[in-house]
Parts: structure tokens; C-alpha cells; sequence
């Protein structure tokens, strides 16, 4: 059925004129925050993969390769929800043994290499990436942990999510510990000691905002430094165990928090630490026991969200097993419903909208001939990965299930698959990067930009209506996966891309003139976002400016795209753009992505963007006094 567009409200605002009659009758599932756009999608490819594994369970469908047959078993264990009863905490047992049996740090320190490949919490964290300076080698990064509640603002005493938010959570602890065989006055101490110990954290981490910008993530310190940073812990030992090696330098993305952590670590906050790591444990393993446990795991984070119900026993048994194999799952359904012949058609899209990007750098006229030129350089070298990899990850190849009949149980091999993650990950250290390596599952509905590659990413998943197809006009398509496209690559020169060369080492390549300019540019973008009103709160600007920058440039060049093709129709483009964003969430989760998500609101980032382009108003000839109106000197245009 075709969407009822009502034309005269398009000057009021575009995005309600494309999705108003669908939002009056949209309703959002229990088990859902969202509904509409990316959602809808990835719920079509659920129906579509439960369908087919349900036959793969049966036997009806073949595992087509070794991964796959491994996958095959451990849908089966995850499903066999008579064991999981069965077993009840007892697979949780071993993991709280462990945290129990410290006595002091010391203990902790004797096996604190062993510990983190076993998956268990840290109070810092480690973690490979490609060295921000030298992208052709893999580094050792270090930060802090993550905080219980979504962000450090809200640990400030007069942050109202925070008063709703921490008693549920604490509930939902203290009936966790319980179904873990914990007393209730004993239950009661580790959260209070926990959530204490994750206050004292807190203002040491960086906030998302913080966390937003780039330029301030590159903070080499030398062995030394980091181990210096406590006493407690020997982290040298620890370090050189887990790479194999004596790093030179580790990048410390939150340097803050490491100058603190002798501070934490000390004698007086040993048991509250202790209790903070089977709090971790406890909130991050349940949902791999019995089905109350499960249910009762999901607790906060529905508050959180403002999802009504947890997922039913079945789709979280989906949920889990694709998520452990996602690489696999991708590959399973690149091959199966996106193909090489869809493969290849979006990889010319998307060649064409970086030779749009060139062409609009060649006629830029605020940048010098020497930046321009290092920006198409960056343009020449960018790796394009469309669908799905040429290969499944030979990760994927090491994991092996223990069946049930062997004395596994989920939580038993999601612990042997998690030490083995970190084994590969640890044992990059220093390698040569993988350009190639894919970070995102092929049936996942989104697409990607990795700076310090210098890569961009569409899964077959995104590639559906209204984002992409066969049977929309070109000018559709621009509107929907054109403007992706293009946002994915104007990503390379946003606030935080723009730091990165074309190898993806963070590298000045501008000239002082040019970056100055380009920096009032975005303060433009900040400014045009920032105070918005929004779900009884307002837009943070700075925390979503590098999208809002992506979203400009995307949405611009796959317009120069669209009216470059024989059947242009910029009337169909920018309906299509709003279809794309059409969105229907929770309060709740509207107002937690306010607070941490860079990206704008949907809403927002439909409407705002198109009145920065002169073809808009032209096309839908609006006025001033018309509600979409914005006066030419205010439309904010950078690329």
C-alpha cells in the first residue's frame, strides 16, 4: 500500500507530512523501544532467519560449513530450555567462586592476566585497535570501566533519570542475587558497597559528549605510567602476558581516569570493589540461566528503554545464539538474500557517490589546493566493503560447543567463546592491521565509517526499501541509501574523521587557514541543533555534531547524485529522506538518547538537514512564513 502523503503540510514540516498518517496508527511491540524504519527492517530479517534456523533445527535445512554446523548446536543448547531450568545457577557458580575467594589485591594480581580472558570485570579496561598514529599496526588502548548507570551526568545529585533509573536497578540486583543463591541482608551489602564504588568511578570517566571527540582519545603513555597508575594491581605483568610482549607506548583514551586509579584502588575500597565485580557478574551473566533469571535481567534495562515486556523465551534464544555467531549469521544471509549481483550494484552507488564527493571537493571553494588535494587522496584510498565479507572471520572456525551430553551449558561455552575472543583480540597486538576484517554482522540494519582505517561499511541488511531497491526510482534511492552512503563517507571529514589521514593515522593534513575555517563551519552545525526542543528536553549540539555534519554533507551529495540521473524527481528524493527516518519510540528511550547518543532525533535529522539545501525550497516552493522556511544566510552548508 502506498504511503498517504499529505502535501500541505510538507511547509509546516516535511517529516510529519511523510509520516504522520503512519505514526497515528503506528503502535510499538511490548518487547520493543521503537518502531518504524531500521526497526522494522531487522524485525523483517528476524521472521526471515528464525524461519529458516527453525528448519535448521529440525534438519530440514543443511548447515552449509563447519561454522555453521557449531551454530547448529549451540541454537540447539541455547533452546533446550528444560536444561537451563535444570541447571538453574549453578554454571554461574564457578564465575562467583572466583570473585569470592579474594581476599585482597594481591589475589586479584596473581591471576589478573587470566581474568581478563576469562571475560570476568576489571576496574579499567583493555582493548586492540589500530594504533592512532601508525595505522598499519595494531595498539594496546586503555580507559576506564563502564559506569552502571548510562553516563556520568548521571551520577550528578539533581539528575531526575538517575533517581528513577538506581532504584530499579538496585531491585532488580537484589532479586538477581537471590535466584543466585545469595542472602537477602548479604545481597543488600554487595549492592550498596557496588553502587558506591561505581559513585566513586564516576566523575574519573568521560562523559558520551566527552567521549564524542575524537582528538582527545590519542593519549600515548608509556608500560611504566599505565603500571604506575596503582600499586595494587601489578598491570606491567598482567599487560605483557596478554600481548606477549612489552608494548612502548599505550593509548589512554581517558587518561583521567588511570591518574585516579591509585586513588580507587585502595585498602579502604577493597571489599566495595569486590562487591562492584559480582555486581558485574551477576547483571552480565543472568540472562544466560533459567528463564526467571533471564526475565528478571531485563529489568532495568526496560526501564531504561521503556520497553513494556522482556523478549518472549524463544526470541531471546534467537537473540543469543546469532548474536555469539553474528559473523556467521551475516555470511549465512549475505548469500543467501542479498547476493553477488546486488553486491556489485551497490558498490557502483557507492563509487559513484565518492566521485560525487570529488567532484564537489574540486569545486569547493573555502578549502586550499593543498588540503583539497590530501581530501581526495583520502577519497582514492578508501576501502569500500559492501554486503558481506568474501570470507566468515577464521575466528569463528576455533569455536567448538560442549553439548549438553558433555556437561555444557550456555553459560559454560559463552565464557569458552568470550576467553577465546580476547585471545585473537590480545594476540593482534602489534600485527599488522586487517583492513578487510568486518566489525558488523551482514544482517545488521546499519552501515559504518572506521576512521582509523579509513573504511566504509554497508551490510546486505540495510540494503532493502525504503533505503534501496530495484523497484524505486533513482531519485528514491538517492533519498534513502544515497544519503547513507554519502553520510558514511562524509564522515571522513567530519569533526572527528577529518584528524585522520588516508592510511587512518591521526595526522594533520590541513592547512591552519583551512582547519580554522572548517571549525567555524561546525560550530555553525552545533548551533543550528543545539537547544532544540525535544521530548520535554533539548538537543546537545556538541554531542551530535559529527552526525549532524555526516547527515549535511550525506544528504547534499546524494542530491548533486540524484540530479545527475536521467529520471531526476527531487520531489520523490526528499520524501523518501523523511520516509527513512520515520520513527516511533518511548518516551524513555527518546529522552536516554538526548543524553547519549550522537546522533540528532530522527524527527530532527530529517527536517533540520533539508533546510540547508536552496533545492528544497524550491522544490516544494516555500516561503518565509512558512514553517520550514529558514533565511538562506542561516542554512549551514560545509560539504
Amino acid at each position: 500500500m502506498a504511503d498517504k502523503i499529505d502535501q500541505s503540510l510538507i511547509k509546516t514540516d516535511l517529516y510529519d507530512a511523510v509520516n504522520g498518517e503512519w505514526l497515528k496508527t503506528a503502535t510499538i511491540p511490548g518487547d520493543h523501544s521503537t518502531t518504524g524504519g531500521f526497526t522494522d527492517l531487522s524485525d523483517g530479517i528476524e521472521k526471515t532467519l528464525m524461519a529458516d534456523f527453525k528448519d535448521l533445527l529440525a534438519g530440514k535445512l543443511k548447515p552449509e560449513n563447519a561454522e555453521m554446523s557449531e551454530f547448529k548446536q549451540f541454537y540447539e543448547l541455547v533452546s533446550d530450555f528444560n536444561k537451563r531450568e535444570k541447571d538453574g545457577s549453578a554454571p554461574l557458580k564457578p564465575y562467583l567462586d572466583r570473585i569470592e575467594a579474594l581476599k585482597n589485591y594481591h589475589d586479584l594480581s596473581d591471576q589478573l592476566a587470566d581474568w581478563i580472558l576469562s571475560g570476568l570485570p576489571t576496574p579499567f579496561s583493555l582493548d586492540i585497535d589500530s594504533d592512532m598514529k601508525d595505522s598499519t599496526k595494531y595498539a594496546l588502548f586503555a580507559s576506564g570501566p563502564r559506569l552502571f548507570l548510562p553516563d556520568k551526568t548521571y551520577y550528578d545529585k539533581d539528575n531526575q533519570a538517575a533517581k528513577q533509573l538506581m532504584p530499579v536497578l538496585q531491585k532488580m540486583m537484589a532479586q538477581l542475587f537471590q535466584q543466585a543463591g545469595y542472602e537477602e541482608a548479604e545481597a543488600q551489602t554487595i549492592i550498596e558497597q557496588a553502587t558506591a564504588f561505581d559513585k566513586l568511578i564516576a566523575p574519573h570517566v568521560k562523559s558520551a559528549e566527552e567521549g564524542a571527540d575524537y582528538s582527545k582519545m590519542y593519549n600515548p603513555r608509556t608500560l611504566d605510567q599505565i603500571a604506575g597508575s596503582t600499586d595494587k594491581l601489578d598491570l606491567r605483568t598482567a599487560i605483557t602476558s596478554l600481548v606477549n610482549g612489552t608494548p612502548e607506548k599505550i593509548i589512554a583514551t581517558e587518561p583521567a581516569y588511570f591518574d585516579a586509579l591509585g586513588d580507587l584502588l585502595t585498602d579502604d575500597n577493597f571489599e566495595m570493589m569486590k562487591s562492584w565485580l559480582l555486581f558485574k557478574t551477576v547483571m552480565g551473566l543472568s540472562s544466560y540461566l533459567t528463564e526467571e533469571q533471564r526475565q528478571t535481567s531485563t529489568i532495568y534495562g526496560r526501564a531504561m528503554s521503556g520497553r513494556k515486556e522482556a523478549r518472549s523465551q524463544e526470541k531471546a534464544a534467537y537473540d543469543l545464539a546469532t548474536g555469539v555467531f553474528d559473523q556467521v549469521v551475516g555470511d549465512y544471509y549475505g548469500r543467501k538474500y542479498f547476493g553477488e549481483a546486488a553486491k556489485q550494484d551497490v558498490h557502483d552507488m557507492v563509487v559513484k557517490m565518492v566521485n560525487v564527493y570529488k567532484k564537489r571537493l574540486a569545486n569547493n571553494t573555502w578549502l586550499g589546493k593543498a588540503t583539497r588535494e590530501k581530501a581526495v587522496l583520502k577519497l582514492d584510498k578508501l576501502g569500500i566493503q559492501v554486503g558481506y565479507p568474501d570470507k566468515i572471520d577464521p575466528l569463528y572456525s576455533k569455536f567448538k560447543v560442549t553439548p549438553a551430553s558433555e556437561g555444557g551449558s550456555v553459560l559454560s561455552n559463552v565464557m569458552a567463546f568470550t576467553r577465546i575472543r580476547n585471545e585473537d583480540d590480545f594476540a593482534r597486538w602489534n600485527q599488522p592491521v586487517d583492513r578487510t576484517r568486518w566489525e558488523m554482522s551482514a544482517s545488521t540494519v546499519n552501515a559504518y565509517f572506521h576512521p582509523f582505517y579509513n573504511i566504509i561499511v554497508f551490510p546486505a541488511a540495510i540494503l532493502q526499501a525504503p533505503f534501496y531497491s530495484l523497484k524505486q526510482s533513482s531519485s528514491e534511492n538517492f533519498g534513502g541509501i544515497g544519503a547513507v552512503i554519502a553520510h558514511e563517507i562524509s564522515h571522513a571529514f567530519d569533526n572527528n574523521g577529518s584528524l585522520f589521514d588516508e592510511n587512518g593515522s591521526l595526522n594533520n593534513w590541513w592547512t591552519k587557514e583551512d582547519n580554522e575555517h572548517f571549525h567555524k563551519l561546525a560550530e555553525n552545525m552545533i548551533k543550528e541543533f543545539d537547544g532544540l526542543p525535544y521530548a520535554g528536553q533539548k538537543v546537545n549540539g556538541k554531542l551530535t555534531v559529527s552526525e549532524n555534519i555526516a547527515d549535511g554533507g550525506g544528504l547534499s551529495c546524494a542530491l548533486e547524485a540524484a540530479k545527475g540521473e536521467p529520471d531526476v524527481d527531487l520531489n520523490a528524493f526528499f520524501l523518501n529522506w523523511a520516509k527513512i527516518w520515520r520513527q516511533k519510540a518511548t518516551p524513555e528511550r527518546e529522552q536516554l538518547l538526548l543524553s547519549i547518543d550522537v546522533h540528532a532525533p530522527a524527527k530532527l535529522r530529517a527536517n533540520v538537514q533539508v533546510q540547508n539545501l536552496d533545492d528544497f525550497f524550491s522544490t516544494f516552493d516555500i516561503q518565509p512564513g512558512d514553517k520550514m522556511y529558514k533565511a538562506p544566510e542561516d542554512r549551514v552548508k560545509i560539504w
